[in-house]
């Protein structure tokens, strides 16, 4: 089975091509972009395509991230693989970028508890807990850097995510650490898809309010009809 994978969540741009049966990727394409995911996604999934050698119409399923992250980057990714699930007639699957994170570090540790954890405001960081087989236990949410540093020091749990580095000093310790980025490899995210049966549509993980408010003192008043 042929699953397109599909990553804005992040910095990253990226998009790869899974053969789930044989457990080998097929193909990727990849930008380090920061802004403007929108312009790029296209391609990116266009370009993973070809380099995998495989066009839309063999694929038989859309995985894509669906944060927590970057509030735009997350709805252009979610937004792309609905359109495509929806014109090629195959599903899409939803998966967070905390489990993905989580999934890449069981690679290096395997049978670990394992703690993802990302954002860059100490108050306020997202999280969630996997234990030694690979289960969410706990979260998505958010919590304050003290709340996930007292989780770190009771349980020693492998650390991944950017904010992995900031729990670690924040415990006082050193942990074994998986990848300390703000998403994981793109490969994981269709592992992930792959063994995850279709439900419903994905839509964005949004663990906390927009930054972005509307500027009422530039508001127009109505005009009286």
């Amino acid at each position: 089975m042929n699953i397109l994978a599909i990553d804005t969540a992040a910095a990253l741009c990226a998009a790869c091509v899974y053969d789930s049966i044989a457990d080998r990727e097929k193909g990727r394409a990849i930008l380090d972009l920061g802004k403007g995911h929108a312009e790029h996604v296209m391609s990116v999934i266009g370009s993973a395509l070809q380099n995998a050698g495989v066009p839309y119409d063999a694929l038989d399923a859309v995985a894509v991230s669906v944060g927590p992250g970057s509030f735009t980057g997350v709805r252009v990714g979610v937004a792309a693989a609905r359109g495509l699930a929806l014109a090629l007639k195959v599903p899409a699957i939803g998966v967070t970028t905390l489990e993905a994170l989580a999934a890449e570090a069981r690679e290096s540790f395997p049978h670990r508890a394992i703690l993802a954890v990302t954002g860059n405001r100490a108050e306020s960081l997202a999280t969630a807990r996997f234990d030694a087989a690979g289960a969410c236990v706990e979260g998505p949410a958010l919590a304050t850097v003290e709340a996930v540093a007292e989780i770190a020091r009771a349980e020693r749990p492998v650390l991944a995510g950017d904010a992995a580095g900031l729990v670690a000093e924040a415990a006082g310790g050193a942990f074994d650490m998986g990848p300390q980025r703000a998403t994981a490899d793109i490969l994981f995210y269709a592992r992930i898809a792959a063994g995850r049966p279709a439900g419903e549509k994905p839509k964005p993980l949004y663990l906390r309010a927009p930054d972005a408010k509307p500027q009422a003192a530039f508001a127009l008043p109505l005009k009286d009809r």
